[in-house]
């Protein structure tokens, strides 16, 4: 642990895919000594469970039935962040192409919002600073938070990054992983139940032209601020 932080600070860090969320975050609260949570594997959790227990994610009055069934618990480490569902480890599940094309559609039904929102707000509630990410921390699940960033970037530098982490993608995949990154920001940005979007008092951070050392190091200065603020 490198710098020391509020043991009680909670900071809220908001954005669409491919700007360097999870790893800013998870970085961040190693290196202010805080817990970590990453909301949107909750949602990919729940979304995982209605795929394996032949639930049909288009339909949002099945998906809001059945949202209260899954036992999810998700580890705030952020060395080893985990997360569970009915007992069983998830981690590597809930990160498939299926679960991908389907977590919008699910996480847009009220009822799982409901859900999933009440649990990070218990987990944030709990003992000890943490650092939150997702889509709509900042103005829905913990409009209170200490401090709110909102990270951006253009939609190529998204696709590069995203497609990075696929591994060896061509151009035609670059292209694809770009539609698919602009279809899921209109579907989170146009959901009617806490879509994404900016806090009015978020801290904007447009990690385009940014290696992932700069976006950590300005999200540490930010809370160093706020806190002596």
């Amino acid at each position: 642990m490198e710098t020391a932080a509020p043991s009680t600070v909670i900071v809220a860090i908001d954005g669409p895919s491919g700007t360097g969320k999870s790893s800013t975050s998870k970085a961040v609260a190693a290196k202010l000594g805080l817990r970590y949570l990453d909301t949107g594997a909750q949602y990919r959790a729940i979304t995982w469970w209605m795929i394996t227990n032949g639930v049909d994610t288009d339909d949002p009055q099945a998906v809001a039935v059945a949202a209260g069934k899954p036992a999810i618990v998700s580890g705030t480490d952020p060395a080893a962040p985990t997360i569970t569902v009915d007992g069983l480890d998830a981690a590597g599940p809930i990160r498939t192409q299926e679960v991908t094309s389907k977590v919008s559609a699910v996480s847009a039904v009220p009822e799982v919002r409901t859900r999933i929102t009440g649990l990070q707000r218990a987990i944030a509630a709990a003992a000890g600073g943490i650092v939150v990410e997702g889509r709509d921390i900042g103005t829905t699940v913990l409009p209170g938070a200490d401090l709110k960033i909102f990270l951006t970037a253009s939609p190529e530098a998204r696709a590069a990054r995203r497609s990075g982490e696929l591994r060896g993608a061509d151009a035609a995949g670059l292209a694809a992983t770009r539609e698919a990154l602009v279809k899921r920001d209109a579907a989170d940005s146009g959901r009617k139940t806490s879509p994404l979007a900016k806090a009015a008092d978020a801290v904007e951070v447009d990690t385009t032209e940014l290696s992932l050392d700069q976006v950590i190091e300005c999200v540490v200065t930010l809370v160093a601020e706020r806190q002596g603020a």
